[in-house]
């Protein structure tokens, strides 16, 4: 059972973020954007069955829970801590092989894509992470990238302004003519 050793504002006022004392996961990747995505997870499903939770995401030892916006964080901190308190460490599970990027992100022979993921992992999905969140790569269709916004940063007002820009400034240096959109 993991130990809550802390729980930390993110920057989207409708999320949290509880970090363990030991980790739920050996680096795998868990996001989830609603109970039927969750249903075969059995932290995710607790947390879900929880009023007013939209999102689960969860790796090593953090678990971010997002809100709809109309839960008290105080009253809904007290419903949330059991589950992840009561969970069963997942160490033997593999990674979704979609968590980052979809199928045809990974099969494509765009070298574009292959550099913009490279380049993702090494300085963008870290610091999401550290906010509570990750990123997907959906596609890249012609010069329109499309991502998607994992955990916190999924609803975060920031996600789709300051950081939106970042990633495209990045982006442009592999090729000027992309233009990075969040769906």
């Amino acid at each position: 059972m993991p130990k809550i050793k802390e729980i930390e504002r993110t920057p989207n006022p409708d999320a949290m973020r509880f970090v363990l004392g030991e980790p739920l996961t050996n680096g795998v990747t868990k996001s989830f954007e609603n109970a039927s995505d969750a249903e075969h997870d059995e932290l995710a499903s607790a947390l879900f069955a929880i009023d007013n939770v939209i999102n689960v995401y969860y790796v090593d030892k953090y678990v971010t829970v997002t809100q709809d916006g109309e839960a008290v964080w105080s009253e809904l901190l007290r419903k949330l801590a059991p589950p992840i308190r009561e969970a069963t460490p997942q160490t033997d599970v593999e990674e979704d092989d979609e968590v980052h990027a979809t199928k045809e992100v990974q099969e494509s022979d765009d070298p574009r894509l292959q550099e913009i993921n490279k380049l993702l992992d090494e300085q963008v999905r870290p610091y999401l992470l550290a906010d509570g969140g990750g990123l997907k790569i959906l596609g890249l269709n012609g010069n329109r990238l499309k991502i998607h916004y994992q955990g916190s940063c999924g609803t975060c007002p920031t996600a789709t302004s300051g950081t939106l820009y970042a990633i495209e400034s990045m982006v442009k240096r592999i090729d000027p003519e992309i233009q990075v959109v969040s769906v």
